[in-house]
């Protein structure tokens, strides 16, 4: 009876008409053929890369600015026009791409180098190796073919945050040991991370920055219209249904992907009540299932240091409202990991891991003066009070309390 009720149930699904024409349009993996609002910041990353195309190596490029102002794609969209003309006039080049958030890509010194080998031809076990031999495969399938390399690193923040600086060190200094070349591009959400590099890997880095501005709510709108014309059918779209998308995107600090995303799910939402068109109380549903979905993800994603401190600030202030201070946090957190057998942070670093969920929205953390007893954080969680228990299970499940 169940298999006859699903078969069912996709007949009917297939038969049935979507508001989609190309949902990929909507996804952030696609990639558009011109950025609209970012023919500045291309014009800065392709007259720094230029060179490379008579053979001189391009300084190292750091590149910032907050979620979804098209920093990743900007800089894809001009590493690839640079590598089409590379390949047209036959100059050597190799682009390299590591999203240094994805687990199993640069959680460690040595998996971001293995991965890098291994896109060289150098096959690389997953552990086993001392990391300097991985340096070696690395520097042997460089040299392998005297050429220039572009290495990119998206969220070169959570690669430091995740193994330290030393790898950032050791590919700044890089070019002293090959004949090849290889240019660094950084991409970062936080706009005060170079602050926090050792000085040497600082000035290596930045040799040349580049800053992405928000979005204002017309930018927003216009490249909303842009990918709705190819993403849905004709007269899906009810009026006013764009200009909301890219207000709640604009109070979302000009983020270009969460309007894009805001906009594919209410047309999801459309699609599972059978409707023909996606209103604004289609957005207005599609903003709190994100919101919930993206808060989930990500406490489930944070390694368990990070629990223990999220878990700290939720057992200080089990509701919103109330503020506790960073000193009481770390309190806490030092009497928590006690309990667990779990190595200590310092203080700056846990404050520096309530920035990051400040960044992402779980709490708000404003910095107060206390005078001549220096400064501190105000800190108060964002979490919407109806996830809030999800998360404290998630966190408890993880820290083992």
């Amino acid at each position: 009876m169940v298999e006859k009720g699903l078969e069912m149930f996709f007949e009917v699904f297939l038969s049935k008409e979507s508001v989609f024409f190309d949902k990929r349009v909507l996804q952030s993996s696609y990639t558009p053929e011109t950025i609209p609002h970012r023919e500045e910041q291309a014009k800065q990353i392709a007259t720094v890369l230029a060179p490379v195309l008579k053979g001189d190596k391009p300084s190292n490029i750091f590149i910032y600015g907050k979620t979804g102002t098209g920093k990743t794609l900007t800089t894809k969209h001009t590493t690839q026009k640079l590598m089409e003309i590379a390949s047209r006039e036959k100059i050597s080049l190799k682009i390299l791409y590591v999203n240094c958030k994805l687990k199993r890509s640069a959680d460690t010194e040595y998996r971001l180098i293995a991965q890098l080998a291994t896109e060289l031809g150098k096959s690389i076990p997953p552990t086993g190796l001392p990391t300097e031999e991985v340096y070696k495969a690395f520097l042997r399938a460089l040299n392998k073919q005297k050429q220039n390399y572009i290495l990119i690193l998206d969220e070169i923040d959570q690669l430091v945050n995740k193994t330290g600086d030393n790898a950032l060190y050791n590919l700044t200094r890089i070019n002293e040991e090959i004949e090849s070349q290889i240019s660094l591009i950084g991409i970062s959400n936080d706009i005060m991370f170079v602050d926090k590099l050792d000085p040497r890997v600082r000035s290596s880095l930045s040799e040349e920055e580049i800053v992405f501005p928000p979005y204002n709510a017309l930018q927003i709108q216009s490249i909303l219209k842009q990918r709705a014309d190819i993403a849905f059918n004709k007269d899906v779209l009810q009026q006013g249904v764009i200009e909301k998308c890219a207000a709640y995107a604009a109070r979302d600090h000009g983020d270009a992907r969460r309007a894009l995303e805001l906009l594919r799910v209410a047309g999801e939402i459309t699609d599972r009540k059978n409707s023909k068109k996606i209103t604004t109380e289609h957005i207005d549903e599609a903003e709190e299932k994100i919101d919930r979905d993206r808060i989930i993800d990500i406490v489930t994603t944070q390694p368990k240091q990070y629990h223990l401190v999220l878990y700290s600030i939720l057992s200080l202030q089990p509701g919103r409202g109330s503020s506790i201070f960073t000193g009481e946090v770390y309190d806490l957190y030092k009497s928590l990991c006690s309990k667990t057998n779990t190595s200590t942070l310092t203080q700056r670093r846990v404050s520096d891991i309530i920035s990051e969920f400040d960044m992402l929205g779980i709490v708000n953390a404003k910095v107060i003066s206390k005078g001549r007893y220096g400064r501190t954080r105000n800190i108060s969680i964002e979490i919407p009070a109806a996830i809030l228990p999800r998360v404290k299970t998630i966190l408890e499940e993880s820290v083992h309390v």
